[in-house]
């Protein structure tokens, strides 16, 4: 069988038997796979520690059975220790791959969420989380996915918003107008924070630096964004919890591991 070839991110690789491995990816080109890691929990040779979670790795693999690829081998290019070494930037990796997972479709090239992840990890990897940089990776792979709420007009009629307070519901598409709303019982979000919404979207898939909310923007960005991944997601995300047990909104600084270090932390 033909070989291929990919730069992949790996999302998670959960134990098969007693020594083997099934692998969830994101491919650069190939876009969401999963795969199959004979002797992926043993061999040093064929895979060494190249299948950790938020490692970015070059792998070969071939077509397998069913729905599963067959991976021949993997190089390590980045295992991304600085993230592991703080809590928040942990638990937001993990929420982000375990969304990735759930709402790109499997075997579609996506080059431009690929992108998206890969500088997210990066960031975490290299300055650490914020809520900033949570809002603005579910806010831009929503759009990715075509699930971009309306922001700025009336979901419904297309037409202006009125008042500094705006309903916002997921379900219907996002902002409401007074005529649209009716007796709706979604967010009330200001029209500052529609506005800041909106302009993040015009900033580059890679660029998570230099963004700050203020506490008002956090909390009302944060729940607008919340409900639209809950709405196009089935079921839960067993990283939502932790993540928002150990990142509350507006939350400041990392909290570090204890007796956990990393070469590449700042």
């Amino acid at each position: 069988m033909q070989p291929h070839s990919s730069e992949a991110i790996v999302l998670k690789a959960v134990p098969h038997g007693e020594s083997n491995l099934v692998v969830s990816f994101l491919c650069r080109e190939q876009g969401l796979l999963r795969g199959f890691a004979p002797g992926g929990r043993n061999s040093r040779k064929r895979f060494g520690p190249a299948l950790e979670s938020f490692s970015s790795i070059q792998l070969i693999w071939t077509a397998g059975r069913g729905d599963l690829v067959l991976m021949k081998e993997a190089d390590l290019l980045d295992l991304r220790t600085g993230l592991r070494t703080r809590l928040p930037s942990l638990a937001l990796a993990a929420y982000a791959c375990e969304l990735v997972e759930k709402i790109l479709p499997h075997h579609e090239a996506s080059p431009e969420a690929f992108l998206l992840l890969h500088s997210l990890l990066d960031t975490l990897n290299l300055t650490g989380a914020s809520f900033e940089v949570r809002m603005l990776f579910e806010l831009r792979l929503l759009r990715l996915c075509g699930y971009e709420p309306h922001l700025l007009h009336c979901s419904e009629c297309l037409g202006p918003l009125g008042g500094e307070m705006v309903l916002f519901e997921a379900m219907r598409g996002g902002s409401l107008c007074g005529g649209c709303a009716g007796p709706s019982a979604g967010l009330r979000v200001s029209r500052g924070t529609l506005g800041s919404l909106a302009r993040c979207l015009h900033s580059p898939l890679e660029a998570f630096a230099g963004f700050r909310f203020g506490a008002r923007s956090l909390s009302e960005g944060g729940s607008l964004l919340s409900a639209c991944v809950r709405e196009h997601l089935h079921g839960a995300l067993k990283s939502l919890s932790f993540l928002d047990k150990v990142m509350p909104a507006g939350q400041p600084a990392e909290a570090r591991i204890p007796g956990v270090r990393g070469d590449e932390s700042p």
